[in-house]
C-alpha cells in the first residue's frame, strides 16, 4: 500500500477532508522524496497506531516548514536529531517529538457534547514536560548515566545548535488547538520558565487587591503524587539546549483551522539559535536581571498563523 492509498483509507471522503488528505500526502510525498525521511517512515505512517503515525506526519509537516533552509548532508538519515540544518557555518539539529494524548481524558481530545467541563491543563502540561524532557536526555544523557546521549556518541558537538521542536497536535481538543496553558503562555514557557496561572493577592484588612502576577510553579505533581521539575531553562544542566520549537501542526491549515506556534529561547544555552530563524507567530526572549531573575518578553508576529 502506498502513502496516497494509505491516508486516503485513513481520511476517506470529498470536500474538506479530500483537501485535507491531498495536504497530508503532499508533505509526505515530498519528505520522502527528498531522502531526509527515516528509512522506516513508511512503515511506521501504516503501522495502524496513532502515536507513530502523528511521529510521521510531524517529521513531514516540520520538513516542508523548514523548507528555504540549508539542509547538511548527512552520512546516514535515521542516526541522531532528525534534521540537520546549516547556518553561516554553524549546525543546526531539530528534533521532533510529537507527545501522545496519555493521561488526557477522552472526552477532551474527541468532544463529546456535555461530557467535559474544564481544561486538564496539568496532564496537558505533564506531557509537554515529558517530551521535552525525552528530547533533551537524547542529546545530553540521563542523570543516572544508562542513557548516553547525541554528544557522548559524538553525533553533537558542543558547538551545535540543537532545538527541540514539540508538536502538540495530539493534545488537542477536537479541532481547537491546545498551544496555551492556564498561564495564557504557550505550555512549552510554563514547562522551562516555572510560570504558573496568574494570580490577585487580596488584603482583607485593606479591602483591597494588593498583589497582581504569576504564580512560581516549579514543579507539578503526577498522579502517582511524584513531582515533575518546570525549570529547564533555569537549569545549567540544560544549556546545550538552545531552544523549544512549540508547534500545534497537523496540516488542517489547508482548511482554515488554525495551526500556532511559538519559538522559546533558553537565555542560559552554550549556543543559541538566532532569533526569528524558525517560522513562528510568537517568540520569547528571557533577559537576567539580578539575583538569578528573568525579564520573559514576548516578540508577537502580526499577520502570521502558520
Amino acid at each position: 500500500m502506498h502513502i496516497e492509498s494509505y491516508i486516503e483509507s485513513r481520511y476517506p471522503g470529498e470536500g474538506q477532508r479530500k483537501a485535507y488528505r491531498e495536504e497530508l500526502i503532499r508533505v509526505c510525498n515530498a519528505f520522502v522524496k527528498s531522502g531526509l525521511s527515516d528509512p522506516k517512515f513508511f512503515s511506521d505512517l501504516r503501522l495502524g497506531e496513532n502515536g507513530k503515525f502523528w511521529s510521521c506526519i510531524s517529521e513531514a509537516i516540520i520538513f516542508d516548514k523548514l523548507q528555504g533552509k540549508n539542509f547538511a548532508t548527512r552520512s546516514k538519515v535515521g542516526i541522531g536529531p532528525d534534521f540537520l540544518l546549516m547556518d553561516e557555518g554553524r549546525k543546526v539539529w531539530i528534533e521532533v517529538v510529537c507527545p501522545q494524548p496519555m493521561g488526557i481524558p477522552s472526552e477532551w481530545i474527541k468532544i463529546q457534547t456535555g461530557t467535559y467541563r474544564s481544561v486538564p491543563h496539568n496532564e496537558i502540561l505533564l506531557r509537554w514536560c515529558s517530551a521535552i524532557k525525552e528530547k533533551s536526555e537524547k542529546l545530553i544523557g540521563s542523570m543516572d548515566g544508562k542513557i548516553k546521549g547525541y554528544l557522548q556518541a559524538g553525533i553533537v558537538s558542543k558547538n551545535d545548535i540543537y532545538v527541540i521542536a514539540v508538536n502538540g497536535c495530539q493534545l488537542r481538543h477536537g479541532p481547537f488547538q491546545a498551544l496555551h496553558g492556564v498561564s495564557q503562555y504557550p505550555y512549552a514557557v510554563e514547562a522551562v520558565f516555572s510560570i504558573g496561572p496568574y494570580q490577585l493577592t487580596f488584603d482583607k484588612v485593606l479591602k483591597k487587591f494588593v498583589k497582581f502576577g504569576f504564580q512560581e510553579r516549579y514543579e507539578i505533581i503526577k498522579q502517582n503524587k511524584s513531582l515533575v521539575p518546570t525549570y529547564s531553562f533555569l537549569d545549567p544542566r540544560f544549556n546545550m539546549v538552545s531552544a523549544i520549537w512549540a508547534v500545534d501542526f497537523n496540516g488542517e491549515d489547508v482548511i482554515g483551522n488554525t495551526e500556532p506556534s511559538a519559538l522559546i529561547h533558553n537565555p542560559i544555552a552554550v549556543n543559541s539559535l538566532p532569533r526569528e530563524y524558525l517560522q513562528s507567530n510568537e517568540e520569547f526572549i528571557a533577559t537576567p536581571l539580578v539575583d538569578g531573575e528573568y525579564q520573559l518578553e514576548r516578540i508577537s508576529k502580526e499577520g502570521l498563523n502558520k
